[in-house]
């Protein structure tokens, strides 16, 4: 038996790679599935089943394409009901992969259809349970995705999952392995942790949701406070897995297509797109087309994305670095964005040298921060998570959350200079580009952020440890 967690950092996502006797199981793929096709000849297998835990929200599946690939069967949970062929298995129904089986245990609370995945070895013992996001280390799935008008709320959903994971989950013995759908940095839960491996017993030690003398009540009180709003294409990717989405290849093949400046503008023009530009922040700062808006694709870049361009149908244009253009383009359909329409062709530099039109961020440091900060009242907004800044943040500076930057739009001024900062200088870049896109051109970057602000004598206020926050 072989058991492959297959890690994506910038979605904080995992994918399982299962092999027993020349047969395999994929759970919860992501779109570009090349990397399951290839290990199953390197191990000279043949994927059997594909296992969805639920219809995803925060990513794109790859089930639908990695079935057209390999004849796999599609497996979803009870309650699913897809525009394609899949089988919806029964509670408790067994798949037999190789030498080793595999249980769908229906786990409704995070969505109706979610399902985890419990690995029986081949003497029949518990191996481990793939969670899906119904059990995460360190919390559990959020409960407000799949609400429906009238017929389910946040704190029935919350009921489920109370259930489910007394009733299936927590009955499992300590020492089977959990191997969740996502880790620390996904919008799906509050307090995940950085692991991506652990077992029963540890959670049921550390798992504030998992107290064996917790109520109903007091479990749908905690996992649904301070819950905050999804991120808006949640709602597009999950009807994406529901029903079916372009070909990953012909997103490619319509994305990777170079353009000279000329055709970049005549593109850009005639299909009102926008320019996305992925550089990093400290070359974008100093020079970019104007009204672009900058998404680092070093840094969270899919989840950023999703959160802040609002239509997944938005045509694309990329200035990219010379010969990473195909992993943007993969990483934007990660996430349902399927309509890149090319590229900048020899990137920001061929801009430059045209002798078009350049905008430029102005950026300065901490220690200057500080100085306009004792001789003016300067405005400043912090755009750290609401977490980060109830934690520690300047006195006096209001949270403006980069998650929810359009409904701050007003609050930003637009007659006077006014200073922006995150964490570490990658948000902060993110936020001013989209002010300047919307002509709020008197915006200044902090650069280093916060963690160069701790190091200055700006006056903080005291931190707060995050355990006390809920």
């Amino acid at each position: 038996m072989k058991v492959e967690q297959i890690y994506t950092g910038c979605l904080a996502q995992g994918a399982y790679y299962i092999e027993s006797k020349g047969e395999v199981a994929i759970i919860d793929p992501l779109r570009e599935v090349n990397t399951y096709i290839e290990s199953a000849q390197k191990d000279n297998a043949t994927i059997k089943y594909i296992f969805e835990t639920h219809f995803h929200a925060d990513f794109v599946s790859g089930h639908v394409t990695l079935a057209k690939k390999t004849g796999a069967t599609i497996v979803f949970g009870p309650n699913a009901e897809t525009n394609y062929d899949a089988y919806v298995a029964k509670d408790n129904e067994v798949f037999k992969v190789g030498d080793v089986t595999i249980v769908a245990l229906h786990t409704p609370g995070h969505t109706m259809e979610s399902t985890s995945y419990l690995l029986r070895d081949k003497d029949g013992k518990d191996h481990a349970l793939f969670s899906g996001d119904t059990l995460f280390l360190g919390d559990v799935g959020r409960p407000d995705l799949a609400q429906k008008a009238g017929v389910l709320t946040e704190e029935d959903l919350a009921g489920y999952l109370y259930d489910s994971l007394r009733t299936k989950i927590m009955t499992l013995a300590d020492d089977v392995v959990v191997y969740p759908g996502h880790g620390a940095g996904s919008a799906c839960g509050k307090n995940l942790s950085k692991e991506t491996v652990g077992t029963i017993g540890e959670q049921k030690k550390v798992n504030y949701a998992l107290r064996a003398d917790m109520t109903k009540e007091e479990f749908v009180k905690e996992v649904t406070d301070g819950l905050l709003p999804p991120p808006a294409y949640f709602p597009a990717n999950v009807k994406l897995n529901k029903e079916g989405y372009e070909h990953i290849d012909q997103v490619i093949k319509k994305g990777a297509t170079a353009l000279s400046v000329e055709d970049f503008e005549k593109v850009a023009n005639e299909n009102e797109a926008l320019i996305l530009d992925v550089r990093h922040q400290s070359e974008f700062v100093k020079g970019f087309i104007p009204r672009s808006i900058f998404i680092g694709i070093d840094g969270g870049f899919a989840p950023w994305a999703g959160a802040l361009i609002k239509d997944i149908e938005q045509p694309i244009l990329l200035v990219a670095p010379e010969g990473r253009e195909e992993e943007v383009i993969i990483r934007l359909s990660r996430v349902g964005f399927d309509n890149t329409l090319g590229y900048l062709d020899k990137g920001f530099a061929a801009w430059k040298n045209a002798g078009k039109e350049i905008d430029s961020l102005k950026s300065v440091s901490a220690e200057t921060l500080e100085l306009e900060m004792s001789k003016n009242n300067v405005p400043v907004f912090d755009v750290r998570k609401p977490g980060e800044y109830a934690n520690e943040h300047i006195v006096d500076v209001p949270s403006t959350p980069l998650d929810y930057l359009n409904s701050h739009i007003k609050e930003f001024p637009t007659d006077t200079d006014f200073y922006v900062h995150c964490a570490g200088g990658y948000r902060s870049v993110i936020a001013a580009s989209i002010l300047k896109s919307r002509g709020i051109h008197n915006v200044i970057d902090v650069e280093g952020g916060y963690a160069a602000i701790k190091k200055t004598g700006i006056v903080r206020t005291e931190k707060v440890c995050p355990t006390t926050l809920k």
